[in-house]
């Protein structure tokens, strides 16, 4: 887990501190709406909390493991770009992360993530990254 205070920024890019955007959620209270899922999700990429990715994560596609080894990104930025609910338990968001690793290019990862509620929460289902 990063050492990034929570008292900081929100790494998800929304004008709030971590401890009153992200943080709850990391703490366990359910995202109200799959965007703030999905801003909750990088956060936790940004700080490698596994676990919370893990407990986002629908059960049908949710890895056995997840680490972070080897060399990681460096998160620089989140841009939404459209977030779309198709039903009361289904949405999709598309969304634009740049990331760098090491001294390299930065790189944006471009997705369309698909979520569902699952047990009343929402959860990432998939996505296609272009």
């Amino acid at each position: 887990m990063s050492s990034r205070p929570a008292s900081s920024a929100c790494p998800c890019g929304r004008p709030q501190l971590y401890d009153a955007c992200c943080g709850p959620l990391h703490a366990g209270a359910p995202a109200p709406d799959a965007e703030s899922l999905m801003r909750a999700r990088y956060s936790a990429y940004v700080r490698r909390d596994a676990d919370y990715l893990r407990a986002s994560w629908h059960s049908r596609t949710r890895p056995p493991v997840l680490e972070f080894e080897g060399p990681q990104p460096v998160w620089l930025g989140l841009a939404v770009k459209s977030a779309r609910t198709l039903d009361a338990d289904h949405a999709e968001v598309a969304f634009v992360a740049r990331y760098r690793i090491g001294g390299g290019s930065v790189v944006r990862m471009r997705e369309h993530s698909r979520f569902a509620r699952e047990d009343g929460h929402w959860r990432y289902v998939d996505g296609d990254v272009d």
